[in-house]
């Protein structure tokens, strides 16, 4: 719907938990949500759609906020769906407002307007990404590293995926070399570097566009959705990748890595 003076309303974009005290590590999950903005309506997708992995991550939300709360870590999450806007893309990638996902035609996106298109830019890219670079701002004396958390699906133009957790980087592979360097003997997942999707996909965009002008070594975590479909699945894997993330992150900073 259209505000009283003619703009577009988004609703709220982009949301900020525990954003004071000190913190060692930012979480952001940039595909936290589904929601669609009530002025596109259903986009022209069926609600069995919007409710699948192309509109958002599932369970990526449920461990990032568990991460926080182990980590008392600052976390940054998307709150509009990627098709929408995708914030993990530049304005310029086309990714960023889809015309068509996996075997899906966006039928909203492909009639967009240009004005529209800058809206969205606007009003969803802009905000989100100030609202990452305001917590690295905020907490960079105390900063260590940056983690983002998505989730991916298991089957992907119908072919099953074994991969169940991805490490993933972008131009700084530092902390994801150190975890993969690291990965506990215990760990339940078939775990590879920079699977199912590398920076050459574009999913890097984050971890290039916030961490590295600022120096803050980063790493991309993909888990499979079908491992965290409930709120138990989804706090143990956020346990596992704590205790993992943190271990690497010890011995990154006794090397003076950080």
């Amino acid at each position: 719907m259209e505000s009283q003076d003619g703009t577009l309303d988004f609703g709220t974009v982009v949301h900020t938990n525990r954003a004071d005290g000190t913190a060692l590590v930012l979480l952001v999950c940039e595909h936290a949500s589904n929601r669609i903005p009530e002025y596109l309506g259903d986009m022209g997708l069926a609600s069995e759609t919007l409710s699948s992995h192309i509109a958002w991550d599932p369970g990526a939300l449920g461990v990032a906020q568990h991460m926080s709360e182990l980590l008392q870590s600052p976390l940054v999450h998307g709150g509009v769906s990627r098709l929408v806007y995708d914030c993990n893309r530049p304005p310029e990638a086309a990714g960023a407002m889809p015309v068509k996902s996996e075997h899906y035609d966006i039928p909203a996106n492909i009639a967009m307007t240009p004005d529209e298109r800058q809206a969205r830019i606007k009003n969803i890219y802009i905000p989100f990404s100030t609202a990452v670079s305001d917590q690295i701002k905020k907490h960079r004396p105390s900063l260590k590293l940056m983690v983002t958390v998505h989730s991916f699906t298991p089957v992907y133009h119908g072919r099953q995926r074994d991969v169940e957790l991805g490490i993933l980087h972008g131009r700084d592979d530092r902390f994801a070399t150190a975890m993969m360097a690291t990965v506990p003997d215990d760990l339940p997942f078939v775990t590879r570097l920079n699977e199912p999707y590398s920076a050459a996909d574009g999913v890097a965009h984050t971890l290039d566009a916030q961490a590295l002008p600022n120096g803050l070594p980063n790493v991309m975590i993909e888990v499979r959705n079908d491992l965290i479909r409930t709120p138990d699945q989804q706090r143990v894997m956020a346990e596992h990748l704590v205790s993992w993330i943190t271990h690497t992150l010890a011995g990154f900073q006794d090397r003076g890595a950080a």
